[in-house]
């Protein structure tokens, strides 16, 4: 089960007031910090950015690669352990907007881990030390420490 803090809202979607929920600027500054980033071809300083302009805990060696998105409204739940590759345009959410509420929620994610491109993990999620997301799939659970994720609806077997 994920792991979220959840708030209901009346009126207007949460969505079209979420500046209530989190600041312009912040909002403004971490866009022009992953857009820039998702472009640039050297790993090395996409980490470093990451790490040092949106606070993310990133372990040593792991790499995004093209396009990948982390969220950018909060990049500092986001945790990922050493030795992982984010696949190319794949996105990790730590928010979720509803039509009458919004989900915030840490995602971690362990040591040596592949994230397949054009994956989506979404927020509240925990995935274990050397498991594998593969291409396409959209995490919506936990995946366990050496396991593979698959498929939407997502599956989960052990890898070989």
């Amino acid at each position: 089960m994920r792991a979220l803090k959840t708030k209901k809202v009346s009126g207007a979607n949460p969505l079209w007031k979420m500046y209530e929920t989190i600041h312009f600027i912040k909002v403004f500054k971490n866009v022009i910090i992953i857009e820039i980033s998702r472009y640039m071809p050297s790993v090395k300083w996409k980490h470093f950015i990451y790490r040092k302009g949106l606070n993310m805990k990133i372990g040593n060696e792991t790499a995004f690669a093209f396009k990948a998105t982390p969220d950018i409204m909060f990049p500092e739940l986001i945790s990922i352990g050493k030795n992982c590759v984010i696949g190319y345009n794949a996105t990790i959410l730590c928010h979720e907007y509803l039509v009458d509420e919004y989900r915030i929620g840490h995602v971690n994610i362990g040591d040596n881990v592949l994230i397949g491109a054009n994956s989506t993990i979404l927020a509240g999620v925990n995935i274990g030390s050397n498991a594998t997301v593969a291409s396409g799939t959209i995490v919506t659970k936990d995946v366990p420490d050496g396991l593979m994720a698959f498929g939407n609806p997502m599956q989960l077997k052990k890898r070989r």
